[in-house]
């Protein structure tokens, strides 16, 4: 009995630690917020040391606290396999996976996809953290990342997912307005949206056959963020080059038509990511496999 509840502890502390507030944390745990700070203050109590600094207004993890939380978080993911593992005896695929996205990659494709998943096994949990900054994998206890572009980290493995093209799309209203472009270079006489931190002026397009077409654009209306970007198009302000997944859904709902479709933008392909050495799970391989067939297949 003393070790279940010690276990009930050391879970209380690991998601006090993850979502850094006691509140969140016994929402999460269905647990009241007395019970979540008195089981709290028992476990430092009992290792004889202080794992949370509070304030009114503040919660952080003191030095001690940081190095129980990775012994935690070894613990209980010991724990989850052992479950995982019987649970597959069974023929049942169980546990929690942490995948993290960029935010565009994971409301529009991501997020129907696990929908999906998870309607294919009711017996999985993922927590989906979505966010433009580049995270600590290993640090952060995620599972699994999906990127782009090159991974210069050598403890992270790399799982080809799908190629990724960028596509120039804009807005029925704007194609009735102002034409339709058959050739990038036409573009020169077209309303373009810039996008990016340093906005790039200068389209290098590539053919079906392979022929390249670098383009100079201009327009009167451009942003630092590709939601923006994007918004701006469905307004009908011009022509955006966003990732055919990005504007996949605008362009089914026929908000948006694609424009030169023999051409395309190169773009880095998407690619799944998980830590070096980390064992991967049977629930990390079905996702893996899911997504590659869901990808590979064509856009959701």
């Amino acid at each position: 009995m003393r070790i279940a509840e010690n276990l009930v502890d050391i879970t209380v502390f690991s998601r006090v630690a993850e979502v850094g507030s006691l509140t969140a944390a016994a929402r999460e745990l269905g647990m009241s917020l007395p019970v979540v700070s008195k089981r709290l203050a028992r476990l430092e109590q009992r290792l004889g040391m202080r794992l949370v600094s509070r304030t009114t207004r503040h919660l952080a993890l003191t030095e001690d606290g940081r190095d129980f939380q990775a012994h935690c978080r070894r613990i209980l993911a010991q724990i989850e396999e052992m479950e995982a593992a019987l649970a597959l005896r069974r023929g049942e695929v169980i546990g929690q996976l942490r995948v993290t996205s960029a935010v565009a990659f994971g409301q529009r494709v991501l997020a129907p996809l696990i929908a999906e998943f998870l309607c294919l096994h009711p017996a999985m949990r993922i927590h989906l953290t979505a966010t433009d900054t580049m995270v600590d994998l290993i640090g952060g206890g995620f599972d699994l990342a999906i990127r782009s572009g090159a991974m210069p980290d050598s403890q992270l493995l790399v799982h080809p997912l799908a190629p990724s093209h960028g596509v120039v799309c804009g807005a029925p209203a704007y194609l009735a307005r102002r034409g339709r472009p058959s050739h990038p270079r036409e573009l020169e006489q077209h309303d373009c949206i810039l996008s990016g931190d340093a906005p790039q002026d200068q389209w290098c397009f590539r053919s079906r056959s392979g022929e390249e077409a670098p383009v100079q654009v201009a327009g009167p209306a451009s942003t630092s963020h590709g939601e923006v970007a994007l918004a701006l198009a469905l307004a009908g302000a011009g022509l955006v080059v966003k990732p055919d997944w990005d504007a996949g859904p605008e362009v089914r709902l026929g908000r948006l038509e694609i424009v030169l479709p023999d051409w395309h933008i190169p773009e880095p392909p998407l690619q799944a990511v998980h830590a070096h050495g980390r064992l991967v799970t049977p629930r990390l391989r079905l996702f893996l496999d899911f997504l590659d067939e869901r990808l590979r297949a064509g856009w959701p």
